[in-house]
């Protein structure tokens, strides 16, 4: 019998060499599979890991926020205790000069007044508050509130010829500006 010329130049593939063939890219496929499986398994592992260490680092950093928060509170509840304190020894001061009014006379008096004086004083220096005296000095809207304004002779215009009550400041930030009287050149 004669082969056309089609098959001469190919053979059939027998049917043992297909299901071989098959058998082999079927073990290739399961292979794969179990690698991808195995690095599916590996990643989520690592995803789990992964969120675990970020919930621990947002409540940690919860924490910490809540902490800040309650010394803050702390901080703005108990800022006044120890300028409080000072001031009581200055309210003992004066609630014995009150009690002792009666019976004292006058260079007693005069001296329980310094002393209260005195401790008002220690009391501000140690928390940082300033008296502001600007007799002399140039008038300055910012730090001096003008009750009236006084020709003067002798004095620059536009200076504080007196000062009628005194300003603080504390730690630089001005608590009460300083009332004063400001020269004006005299009318000629």
């Amino acid at each position: 019998m004669h082969n056309g010329p089609a098959g001469n130049q190919a053979q059939a593939a027998s049917p043992e060499s297909e299901t071989s063939g098959a058998a082999v890219n079927g073990n290739a496929a399961a292979a794969e599979t179990e690698a991808l499986r195995k690095a599916l398994a590996s990643a989520e592992d690592n995803a789990r890991v992964q969120r675990d260490l970020y919930m621990r680092a947002v409540a940690e950093l919860d924490n910490v926020r809540k902490r800040a928060q309650r010394d803050i509170e702390s901080a703005h509840r108990y800022a006044l205790e120890g300028f409080a304190g000072e001031l009581l020894a200055v309210r003992d001061s004066l609630d014995l000069a009150v009690r002792s009014a009666a019976s004292a006379d006058a260079k007693t008096l005069q001296a329980g007044q310094e002393a209260t004086l005195k401790l008002l004083d220690r009391a501000f220096e140690k928390f940082a508050i300033k008296q502001l005296d600007p007799a002399g000095e140039r008038f300055d809207p910012t730090q001096h509130e003008a009750v009236m304004m006084q020709e003067s002779a002798h004095a620059e215009p536009n200076s504080v010829l007196q000062v009628v009550q005194p300003g603080y400041e504390l730690k630089g930030r001005l608590l009460r500006p300083a009332r004063v009287i400001v020269a004006k050149g005299a009318d000629s």
